[in-house]
């Protein structure tokens, strides 16, 4: 099969042809037919200093994806060939405290798809049963190439009630654009989005967002007296890992304020701690999808609503065949647009 791969700790990737995957018992394989480019694979792609700390090659990354399953191991009881499925991809080992309470996004052993065994950027990719999301109706491949990043915004926007809620979204990446969709779909009053990003302040405005701040020109403070808000954001999302962005929604938060915080800081963060303990503020860390209560509420609103369906697509940006892939990570690099999504049914 032709694979995107990583033969050597060194950057850059490799189209070649690989082994295909064989299937183990409990083991499904899948012929893909999209897959999303994540933030995870530019730093494999590049060979930074935490892809040189946590990869082991050879690999062939990538972790999000869609596609059809074309064969099952022999114990697979509920996931049958032609069905058209997404993948979770962080797998677990269902034995220590937390897999065996329930709470398997929480597993001390988890393995990753792409970073930790070959990942999905190929003709062909193998998971447990276990970790196949079969789709509930005939979703666009390319929609269902992002269920990954889409379960971390559903994952962070659920995380505190919204109905109601003046919601404060800081970092207009992919992820931050679908938390805002979500947060307009469940009933937040108001939703104001931060960036420097203009083109991506613009696709913020298309997922429901009242305000967007270019952050590179005015304060948050400016947004609140625009809405005529009197008490300051209820719930805040913290997407952009941007060292000054948490303690901005910090200043920004009414007492009793929530945070959601996905974004992966890229410096050390000065936090008012004093703040937080006055203010009663909470501050939770998210790290990719509830199991499998995520997925089942990401694909029931989807069901549910042809506005969210619609707003979702058109978070997807960019689409290129698998064999342009290095145009594919160029655009996904520059930072001003939103998903990108390499189409493997040509290769």
């Amino acid at each position: 099969m032709l694979a995107l791969f990583k033969p050597s700790g060194a950057p850059g990737l490799e189209l070649v042809d690989r082994p295909e995957p064989r299937t183990g018992d409990d083991e499904v394989k899948i012929r893909v037919l999209r897959t999303g480019i994540c933030g995870t694979d530019l730093h494999i792609e590049s060979w930074d200093s935490w892809a040189a700390g946590t990869i082991s090659p050879p690999i062939i990354p990538g972790h999000e994806f869609y596609g059809e399953v074309v064969e099952v191991g022999s114990q697979v009881r509920d996931v049958h060939v032609g069905a058209r499925v997404s993948g979770e991809g962080h797998i677990v080992c269902g034995n220590c405290r937390n897999c065996r309470a329930g709470r398997r996004q929480m597993c001390i052993r988890t393995l990753s798809v792409g970073v930790n065994r070959d990942g999905a950027f190929a003709e062909y990719v193998v998971i447990p049963e276990s970790n196949v999301w079969v789709h509930l109706e005939d979703i666009d491949p390319d929609l269902g190439a992002i269920f990954d990043p889409f379960g971390n915004a559903v994952h962070t926007a659920l995380s505190f009630p919204l109905v109601g809620e003046d919601v404060l979204i800081t970092g207009a990446g992919p992820i931050g654009l679908m938390a805002a969709a979500v947060a307009r779909h469940v009933g937040a009053r108001l939703v104001v989005v931060t960036d420097v990003s203009e083109p991506r302040l613009d696709l913020a405005r298309r997922m429901g967002a009242d305000l967007t701040v270019n952050v590179a020109q005015s304060r948050i403070a400016d947004a609140q007296r625009t809405l005529g808000m009197r008490e300051g954001f209820d719930v805040g999302f913290e997407m952009s890992g941007h060292p000054g962005a948490l303690p901005e929604m910090i200043t920004n938060l009414n007492h009793g304020g929530r945070v959601a915080m996905l974004g992966l800081p890229s410096a050390p963060i000065d936090v008012d701690w004093a703040k937080v303990v006055t203010h009663m503020l909470t501050i939770k860390g998210i790290y990719g999808r509830e199991m499998y209560e995520t997925w089942v509420a990401m694909s029931a609103m989807l069901q549910s609503s042809e506005w969210l369906r619609d707003a979702l697509s058109s978070v997807i940006t960019d689409r290129f065949p698998a064999a342009r892939w290095q145009e594919g990570f160029d655009a996904a690099r520059a930072g001003t647009g939103g998903k990108v999504v390499l189409d493997w049914s040509a290769v």
